[in-house]
């Protein structure tokens, strides 16, 4: 058997395309703000996850610019070795102070920040532990660890409980969780699970890749809670809230230079550019500077959650700017998809294996920046196409 035979039988995709459903890789023309242009028709974002709007913003595009003036684009090499800047380690600083740890460390991917932390901190006859719903870069760190993976029902504390109970004490562990979680736009119940964390003896990491920048006065789901000194390591990327391509890993000094030394994420890849890394200092300093965009986008997303409660539409346990829309079938959920583009109004599509089967749903998220009038459409969008659909 050719081992190309899978793909040459793989039609859903084409299938898909035939019908005029297919939502993904879509060729956007423009991409910047709070709309897109495709095939020269102006579509609003509500797919984004540039939650405070900061890819528009004039410190933040003049710091991209400069730095490739000043340092070119590529440093053509790992950390480890020659692609390493005092610029790198300004953001770590910076990055450590932001989110209450003593160092931090930047790598080129929110991915690999995921695959790199994990994989080095776990290893074989050692366990990980992961909520059902945390994000793919989670699960596939745990599995390249080599460790033994244990998974709890999401944001089920009990069930957790009997997890912890069930495994050797002597055994070191490590739990790692979602803070914001990217679908259901739900938060980690922290408060519950840091006490479970420290009955057992487990080590806790949390992946603020959508919270920072967003709870707790963009710092973070720790901060949210008031928990930055009872959470072991916290992480986040830049391809979000910084308006940026990158991520990082924040802890106790010596867990970070472990880290360092040991993730091949980080020793085999070549060091974010110096013009990502500079649009992620000067997002931080715009998240310093103007605290009003982080309450705005809250502010937002009560708005919506509000309207689509009063339409009539289910938006699970969302407590955030990531609002659910629940369609509950897949067709159905491609074809609201669809309307709504052509109606104006980008979300994204989501199904199984990405949410449980059932909840197949649209993913709506918001920026600080989008107006008033742009959310009033987008309702207006979504009022019509729900009824014409049956969904309200």
């Amino acid at each position: 058997m050719d081992i190309f035979d899978k793909c040459n039988q793989y039609s859903t995709v084409k299938e898909a395309k035939a019908s005029g459903i297919y939502p993904y890789f879509i060729p956007l023309d423009e991409n910047e703000g709070t709309e897109v242009v495709y095939e020269g028709r102006n579509i609003i974002m509500c797919g984004s996850n540039n939650y405070l709007g900061l890819t528009t913003h004039p410190k933040v595009r003049a710091a991209a610019i400069d730095a490739i003036e000043r340092y070119g684009t590529s440093c053509t090499g790992s950390r480890f070795l020659n692609g390493n800047m005092t610029l790198h380690e300004k953001l770590e600083e910076e990055l450590a102070d932001w989110v209450g740890k003593e160092a931090s460390l930047v790598f080129s991917t929110g991915m690999q920040v995921n695959l790199g932390t994990i994989s080095s901190i776990v290893g074989h006859g050692e366990i990980v532990i992961l909520d059902k719903d945390d994000h793919a870069s989670i699960v596939d760190g745990a599995f390249l660890s080599g460790g033994k993976i244990e998974r709890y029902r999401h944001n089920d504390m009990d069930h957790l409980r009997r997890v912890l109970e069930s495994l050797p004490a002597s055994t070191p562990k490590l739990l790692v969780v979602d803070g914001l979680f990217s679908m259901e736009g739900d938060i980690a119940p922290l408060p519950e699970m840091v006490p479970l964390c420290k009955e057992f003896g487990v080590r806790l990491m949390v992946d603020d890749a959508h919270a920072m920048g967003v709870l707790g006065g963009g710092r973070g789901t720790a901060a949210h809670f008031g928990m930055t000194d009872d959470v072991d390591l916290i992480m986040s990327t830049f391809s979000k809230s910084f308006a940026s391509l990158g991520g990082f890993i924040a802890g106790e000094t010596d867990v970070i230079e472990y880290i360092q030394h040991h993730a091949r994420s980080l020793i085999f890849s070549a060091s974010i550019p110096p013009a990502n890394a500079a649009t992620a200092l000067a997002a931080l300093e715009v998240m310093r500077e103007e605290p009003e965009r982080i309450e705005r986008i809250n502010e937002i997303a009560e708005k919506m959650r509000v309207e689509y409660h009063r339409l009539g539409f289910d938006t699970g346990h969302s407590v955030t700017p990531v609002i659910p829309i629940v369609i509950g079938e897949d067709e159905l959920t491609f074809m609201t998809w669809k309307l709504l583009f052509e109606n104006g109004v980008f979300v994204n599509p989501v199904i199984s294996p990405a949410v449980a089967p059932g909840r197949q749903l649209l993913r709506t998220s918001y920026m600080a920046t989008h107006t008033d009038e742009q959310l009033d459409k987008v309702l207006t969008v979504f009022e019509k196409i729900g009824k014409q659909l049956g969904l309200i």
